[in-house]
């Protein structure tokens, strides 16, 4: 009997360390990509106060719910209201902090999305989920939804960066 308790303890050990491993189907990478409960309860905080703003008028260069936004004016506006987040100014300037590209796959509510017809960043929203995504589009017209995956934005998509993880 004496042999069979080292054997069995050896044993438990082992199924122990197997029963509290990751499952080794899901990728590395979203492993170490998941959100935090702090940065789920942001995110939904962007998204809640950018989605109180759909309606509102496009503006060039505006920053303000009185004034009108632009694209980048209402990201910067939902990002410094609902998370403390100071932005630049221009969706090319923004498209430049530094944070993880993300693909569409990789999007959660709360990502900023950035397109662009040619090589240099042109317009930015933010990304509510199910294929949508909140902006401040072009002249004459409002903060509004959009599918990122209808002609127009799909083919202009460049990347999303996640700034709340």
């Amino acid at each position: 009997m004496f042999v069979l308790r080292p054997t069995l303890l050896v044993l438990l050990l082992l199924l122990g360390a197997c029963a509290s491993s990751p499952d080794p189907r899901e990728p590395v990478e979203s492993r170490h990509t998941r959100r935090s409960s702090d940065a789920i309860s942001t995110a939904n905080d962007i998204l809640f106060r950018a989605m109180a703003l759909v309606g509102t008028p496009y503006r060039y260069g505006g920053n303000t719910p009185a004034g009108g936004f632009d694209c980048s004016g209402f990201v910067g506006y939902v990002y410094r209201d609902s998370a403390g987040i100071s932005l630049p100014r221009t969706s090319a300037d923004i498209g430049e902090i530094r944070a993880r590209k993300l693909s569409l796959g990789e999007l959660e509510s709360g990502d900023l999305v950035f397109f662009a017809s040619g090589r240099k960043i042109s317009h930015v929203g933010i990304y509510v989920g199910d294929g949508r995504f909140v902006h401040a589009p072009n002249r004459g017209g409002t903060v509004r939804l959009d599918r990122i995956d209808s002609p127009g934005w799909k083919e202009t998509f460049r990347m999303g960066k996640r700034l709340i993880e």
